[in-house]
Parts: structure tokens; C-alpha cells; sequence
């Protein structure tokens, strides 16, 4: 039960900075409480933990124009933040989060504001049918955190020049980009600023949770632990990982999300895998390439592989059920 309630905003726009103290709050989380961390990101493509940087960011385009690429803890897909957005996340202990009573939270504040919004889809808050809001979800052990995105005069035509959505997820959406599908806030609600949002967000989570929103304590931030977790969000080898010279590629789309799967085949052998997918299950399916490596390239024998990791992660059998059908509708891997 939760009896404590604080707000955490954050004191910069650096997003590796941001990323970290989200990290460091959610595994410092204490039972019975909930912290409400608000942020804001200058000029960053953030992407899920299992994704592809290459295939889902211009970089080269993003970086000329002074931009950043970030890669977070949970799954879902890359999202644009630029000083027109506001993001939340909401740290509890695991045993104690509740999806409703935190998305009523963010739907009471928008309701403040004059906004009808609603969930829609796997984790989206739309407004006319268009999405307004994203949201993804990370746990670890007893630690937990839900987040995403309040778009609130966000620069539309930046989410088209920077983010490579692929055609099939777009497809899959029914729209034909991926500016034609978002709206920002301030369009049903002129004037509305990060400030006022803020003010709001306290607001409605002090009535879901009926108990005052104090704000956190500064001595509960540990800055010498905030700065080495900065420097892993900052550095080449999360945000890029591996990129491998891959023999093999197969690819499917599902109502869950997409996967790619890369492979590196000599001499029969797979020598090196990487798994990329926007599934919200991130954890599901961290490590999951490194479980077919040393593997004879065998769908039958590599789908029993991947089968078996995801199963020991506690993905579900019709999720499992499904990834079976990309060693044939999403490409063959051909036995050499």
C-alpha cells in the first residue's frame, strides 16, 4: 500500500544525466512509497532497450544538428524529446504499482487541463484518435518504474526528419508516417506549458493516491552513484552495443511488436546473434542472441534455443508461440 507520495523534477535537460537519476530513484524506491520523477530532454531520440540506433535514428542527420542519442532501461520503441515534451515516470516497489491508478493519474491531469484523453492500444493516451503520450515499463527484482511522454508543442517535423520507423510498424498502425499519427497537447489546449503540466501531474496523483505530494528530500540523491550511472547511459557501448557483419537476417511483425534477429554464420556455426525488438517486454528478451551463439544453424535447433531463454525469462507461450513463425514467414536461415 502506498502511504508515501513525493515529486522529483529533474534540474537539467542533459539526457544522460536524466536517465540516470530515473535508475538511481527506481532502485532506491523504498517500500510504501511512490516518487513521481518529472523530466525534459533537449533534442534526443531515445530508444528501447532491445532496439536497433542504426535502424531506428538518422544519425549522422541527428548528430549535425546538435541532437543526442539514448537508449533507456525498459522496451518499447524509439520516441523524439525536445524541450516541447515532458516526460514522467512513476518509481514504485514492484508489488505495489498499479497500471490504472497511474494512468488515471496522467488522465485526471490531462482531464485538469481540458483534454479528453484515453489509453489506447498497448501503451498510448490519445486525444481524437491520435497519440499524445507513450508509455513503457521496466522491473528488476522488486523495483519497478512506468514512463513516457506528454507531448506538448513537441516539433512535429522533427519526428519525421530524425526517427526511421520501418513501413511494417506503420503499416501495422494504419497510418502513412509517423507525424500523422501523434498530436500535440497544446493544439486542444492553447497555452498549456511544461510548468502547468507539471502543477497538474502533482495534482491529480494527489487525489489518486489521497496523500499530499511532498516534494523528495535532496539528500535522498546519491551524486557520486548518479554520476558513474551517467556515464553508462553516455557511453558508445549501450547506447550502440553490437553491430554485427551479419550473414543472416530475419525480421516479423506481431501485434506485440517487431523482431529482428541477426546472425553471423561460419562453418555452420553461429559465431554471434543480436535480438532487436520494441516489445515492451525488454527484459524478456535481453540476452536473448547471446542464448543461439556456439549454435549448428538449425531453425529447429535455434528456435528451441531462443524458445527455451525466453521461457526462463517468463516471456508467455503465446508470445513464444509466435516467434516460432519467424524461422519461416520472417526468412529462412539457410543451412550451409
Amino acid at each position: 500500500m502506498t502511504r508515501a507520495l513525493y515529486l522529483c523534477t529533474a534540474s537539467g535537460t542533459d539526457p544522460y544525466q536524466n536517465l540516470a537519476v530515473e535508475e538511481y530513484l527506481t532502485f532506491h524506491t523504498r517500500p510504501g512509497e511512490c516518487i513521481l520523477y518529472l523530466w525534459q530532454n533537449q533534442r534526443t531520440v531515445v530508444i528501447g532497450r532491445n532496439q536497433n540506433a542504426w535502424a531506428e535514428c538518422d544519425l549522422a542527420r541527428l548528430a549535425q544538428e546538435g541532437g543526442h542519442l539514448a537508449r533507456r532501461l525498459s522496451g518499447g520503441g524509439a520516441v523524439y524529446h525536445d524541450l516541447g515534451n515532458l516526460n514522467f515516470t512513476f518509481c514504485l516497489p514492484k508489488g505495489e504499482a498499479d497500471l490504472q491508478r497511474q494512468l488515471g493519474v496522467l488522465l485526471r491531469a490531462l482531464a485538469l487541463a481540458g483534454i479528453p484523453a484515453e489509453k489506447s492500444g498497448r501503451n498510448d493516451l490519445t486525444v481524437g484518435g491520435r497519440k499524445c503520450s507513450g508509455n513503457a515499463f521496466f522491473s528488476s527484482g522488486s523495483y519497478y518504474y512506468h514512463h513516457g511522454t506528454l507531448m506538448l508543442q513537441v516539433e512535429e517535423e522533427a519526428l519525421g526528419r530524425y526517427l526511421t520507423v520501418s513501413p511494417a510498424k506503420l503499416a501495422a498502425k494504419g497510418v502513412p508516417s509517423v507525424r500523422s499519427r501523434v498530436t500535440n497537447l497544446c493544439s486542444h489546449a492553447p497555452g498549456l506549458t511544461a510548468q502547468r503540466m507539471r502543477e497538474l501531474l502533482a495534482q491529480a496523483a494527489a487525489e489518486q493516491y489521497a496523500l499530499e505530494a511532498k516534494p523528495l528530500p535532496p539528500d535522498r540523491l546519491d551524486e557520486a552513484e548518479i554520476g558513474l550511472l551517467r556515464k553508462k547511459y553516455a557511453s558508445g557501448q549501450w547506447l550502440y552495443g553490437p553491430h554485427l557483419p551479419f550473414t543472416h537476417r530475419l525480421e516479423q511483425r506481431w501485434a506485440w511488436g517487431g523482431v529482428t534477429l541477426e546472425l553471423v554464420v561460419e562453418h555452420d556455426l553461429v559465431q554471434a546473434a543480436v535480438l532487436y525488438t520494441d516489445a515492451l517486454q525488454g527484459d524478456w528478451f535481453s540476452g536473448a542472441g547471446r542464448a543461439l551463439e556456439g549454435l549448428p544453424c538449425r531453425p529447429a535447433l535455434l528456435a528451441d534455443a531462443l524458445d527455451k531463454h525466453l521461457a526462463c525469462r517468463g516471456a508467455d507461450q503465446a508470445l513464444r508461440g509466435d516467434l516460432r513463425q519467424l524461422w519461416h514467414a520472417g526468412g529462412r536461415v539457410p543451412a550451409n
